[in-house]
C-alpha cells in the first residue's frame, strides 16, 4: 500500500512514537506496512455494484419500502467535499429519501454550505437546508436535523463522507424482508481525491463484546426513527463519542439488528479528519469509555472499563466471584513433564476454591505413574482412570466431568501451561460468570510466542479453524481483533471454561467427534441455546499443541478425521453455507488472518 511521506505524516508518526514508545511503535508501523495479500483497490472495483446492477435496482422499486431521512450536520464544509457528499446521496438507486443538511456555520456568517445546498434544492426537492442558530456540537446539530425528519428511518452521514449508490436500496431490502430496525454496513476509507479507497472494515453481525471493545459499527448507521427517539437520540454530554453512545442505546432496545456485508460507506480522510488523525480527538476516547460504562450499567452488568494504548479501543474487566468452585479437567496419557507444567500453572494462579481432575488414559511410562503418586498427595488434585481404548477427547472429558464438584468446568489440555501471568483463571471466570455467556476461551501461543489460536471461525479450512495462527505476540492483527474481547461462534477447548449446568444441558462433548471439532460442536450447541461464546485475549497461555495426540499420519486416523469432517458438514450444513455470523463473507476461508476473499 502506498503511504506518501509528507510533513504531516512525519509529525503524526512522531506523536505516535511518543505515545507508544519505540518497541510498540515499530510493531504498529510494521502492521501498517504489511503488504495486502489481495490488493483492496482492484477488489473494491470488482465487488462494488455494477452499472448494470444499479440500473436493475432503479427499474425495480421496492414495494412498501421506507422513506429515509439522511441527516448531515455540516460546519464550514469545503465545497468539493460538500458537493461530492450531496451527489452520493442523490445518486441513490432507492429514490424515497430526503437529505437534511443542518448547517452549524450559518450563525457565523458562513454561506458556502447555504449557497451550495440551496442550489441543489432548487433542482431536487429532496434536499433540505436547515440553518442552525449556533454551533452546539455534532450531537445537538444532528438532533436538530432529526427533529425535521419526515422519514420513518434515519440515516447518519458525515458532511465530508460518501455513500455508495446502492446503500439505501440494500437497507430497504433488509427493512422490508427482515424487519430490521437498526442497520449497519461495511465501510472503507477514501482519500481526499474521492477515488482512492483503502482500509476496508469488514464487520461481523451484531457482537456486543466487540462493541464494548471498540465502536466497530460506526458507519453506515441507519435506525428506525421511532427507535432512535425511544433511545433518546444523541447525548451532547458524550461529545466525541456521541455516535458510540447512541449505538449502544439503540442496540439495547432494537428488535432486529442487521448487518449488510457490503462496502456502502466511504469515510474520507484528510489531515483534519479523525479518520486519518485519531490523535486529534483525545477527549473522544474518554467519552467512549463512559459510553461503554453506560451500556454496562443499563444492562445490569458489572465491569470496569479501561482504555487500551490504541486510540478508541477498550478493555472491560468483569469481576469474578472467587467463592465459586472451578473443576479443572485435564486428560493425560504419559507426558509427565508436560503434565507437571500444566498442573503447576493452575496451582500458581493462587485460586483457592478449585479441584484438578486428571483423567488418566492408558499411560505406560514409569515417569507418569511416579508423578501421579506425587500429585495424589495434593489436596486439590484427584486422579480418575478412563478405561476406554485409544484417544477419544470427547469421551475422556465427559468422563472427567462426571466427577466434577465445581459450578464451572475448565477443560485444559495437558500441553497447555502459563508463563504469561497468573490472572488468566480469574479473568476467564469473570467473563463466564456473566448470565449471557456459556463459554470463554483463551488466547494461546506456541512455545515460540506466535499465536496458536485466537478463537475459531466456522468455515475456515473447510469446517472450522483457528484464526491469527502464527501471528507474532504483540501484533494485534486485522482491526486489532487478535487482541480484543469479542463474541465468536467457537473457541478451542484446549483452554475453555464453561458453566457445568449448561455443559450438562448441552449433552457434553459429542463422542462421535473423537479428536477434531468436538469443541466447535459444543460451542455451536451452546450458542443455539441462546448463550454467547467469548474469546478473551487477556487470558494468555502457551499451548505445545498435539504433543499427546500425535500426528494425523495413519490410514485409520485419516479415515477418522474424514468421518468427523462429514459429521460437521452434515450437522451444520446451513451454517457452513450461510457463513459464520461472527465473521464476514468478504473475508477468506482459506487464510487465517482476515485476508480478503479473492
Amino acid at each position: 500500500m502506498n503511504f506518501p511521506i509528507t510533513p504531516y505524516k512525519i509529525k503524526k508518526g512522531f506523536l505516535y512514537w511518543k505515545h507508544f514508545g519505540t518497541k510498540e511503535f515499530l510493531i504498529r508501523l510494521a502492521d501498517r506496512m504489511e503488504p495486502e495479500e489481495v490488493p483492496y483497490g482492484p477488489w473494491y472495483e470488482k465487488h462494488k455494484a455494477s452499472e448494470k446492477e444499479l440500473e436493475r435496482q432503479r427499474s425495480h422499486p421496492i414495494e412498501g419500502g421506507p422513506k429515509f431521512s439522511v441527516l448531515v450536520p455540516a460546519y464550514h464544509t469545503p465545497k468539493k467535499y460538500l458537493c461530492e457528499m450531496i451527489d452520493s446521496v442523490l445518486a441513490q438507486t432507492y429514490p424515497d429519501l430526503e437529505l437534511i443538511i443542518a448547517d452549524a456555520g450559518a450563525s457565523e456568517g458562513e454561506d458556502n454550505v447555504k449557497a451550495m445546498t440551496e442550489e441543489y434544492a432548487a433542482s431536487d426537492s429532496r434536499v433540505r437546508y436547515i440553518p442552525l442558530p449556533e454551533n452546539a456540537g455534532i450531537a445537538a446539530n444532528t438532533n436538530a436535523a432529526a427533529a425535521q425528519a419526515r422519514g420513518s428511518f434515519l440515516a447518519f452521514l458525515d458532511h465530508d463522507d460518501l455513500i455508495a449508490p446502492d446503500a439505501l436500496y440494500e437497507a430497504a431490502i433488509r427493512i422490508t424482508s427482515e424487519g430490521a430496525d437498526m442497520i449497519y454496513t461495511d465501510e472503507d476509507k477514501i482519500r481526499s481525491d474521492g477515488k482512492s479507497h483503502f482500509q476496508p472494515h469488514l464487520k461481523p453481525e451484531f457482537n456486543i463484546d466487540l462493541l464494548r471493545s471498540n465502536n466497530y459499527i460506526t458507519h453506515f448507521l441507519i435506525v428506525k426513527k421511532s427507535l432512535a427517539e425511544e433511545a433518546g437520540l444523541f447525548d451532547a454530554s458524550m461529545s466525541g463519542a456521541q455516535d458510540y453512545d447512541f449505538i449502544f442505546r439503540c442496540a439495547e432496545k432494537a428488535e432486529r439488528i442487521v448487518r449488510i456485508p457490503r462496502i456502502l460507506y466511504h469515510w474520507r480522510t484528510h489531515e483534519a479528519s479523525t479518520a486519518d488523525n485519531p490523535m486529534s480527538k483525545q477527549y473522544a476516547y474518554e467519552a467512549g469509555r463512559r459510553a461503554i460504562e453506560g451500556n454496562l450499567r443499563r444492562c445490569g452488568v458489572q465491569g470496569t472499563v479501561e482504555p487500551l494504548p490504541d486510540f478508541g479501543f477498550y478493555r472491560v474487566r468483569y469481576p469474578a466471584d472467587t467463592s465459586a468452585m472451578i473443576s479443572v479437567i485435564i486428560p493425560n496419557k504419559d507426558e509427565a513433564e508436560a503434565l507437571r507444567k500444566c498442573v503447576d500453572s493452575v496451582l500458581q494462579t493462587g485460586y483457592e476454591n478449585l479441584e484438578i481432575i486428571i483423567v488418566e488414559n492408558n499411560s505406560t511410562s514409569r515417569e507418569i505413574f511416579d508423578l501421579y503418586g506425587e500429585l495424589k498427595e495434593h489436596p486439590k488434585i484427584r486422579l480418575v482412570r478412563w478405561k476406554g481404548k485409544g484417544f477419544n477427547y470427547s469421551a475422556i472429558n465427559n468422563y472427567g466431568a462426571k466427577f466434577a464438584r465445581g459450578e464451572y468446568l475448565l477443560f485444559l489440555n495437558n500441553d497447555v501451561y502459563g508463563t504469561l501471568g497468573t490472572e488468566w483463571l480469574t479473568e476467564m471466570l469473570g467473563v463466564v460468570q456473566r448470565t449471557d455467556v456459556a463459554a470463554v476461551g483463551a488466547r494461546l501461543y506456541y512455545p515460540d510466542m506466535k499465536i496458536q489460536s485466537a478463537g475459531i471461525v466456522i468455515g475456515i479450512g473447510g469446517v472450522a479453524g483457528s484464526v491469527f495462527t502464527d501471528l507474532k505476540k504483540g501484533h494485534s492483527g486485522y482491526m486489532h481483533k487478535a487482541a480484543l474481547m469479542q463474541d465468536l461462534s467457537a473457541v478451542t477447548a484446549a483452554c475453555m471454561m464453561t458453566k457445568k449446568e449448561l455443559f450438562i444441558q448441552a449433552g457434553g462433548f459429542e463422542e462421535k467427534l473423537a479428536v477434531a471439532f468436538n469443541d466447535v460442536d459444543l460451542c455451536l450447541r451452546l450458542g443455539e441455546m441462546g448463550f454467547r461464546i467469548v474469546y478473551d485475549p487477556y487470558a494468555e497461555l502457551i499451548h505445545d499443541e498435539s504433543r499427546t495426540r500425535g500426528a494425523e499420519d495413519t490410514k485409520e486416523k485419516t479415515r477418522r478425521f474424514q468421518n468427523e469432517i462429514e459429521y460437521m458438514r452434515t450437522e451444520y450444513e446451513t451454517l457452513l453455507k450461510e457463513g459464520d455470523p461472527c465473521y464476514n463473507p468478504n473475508l477468506s476461508l482459506k487464510k487465517w488472518n482476515y485476508s480478503l476473499k479473492a
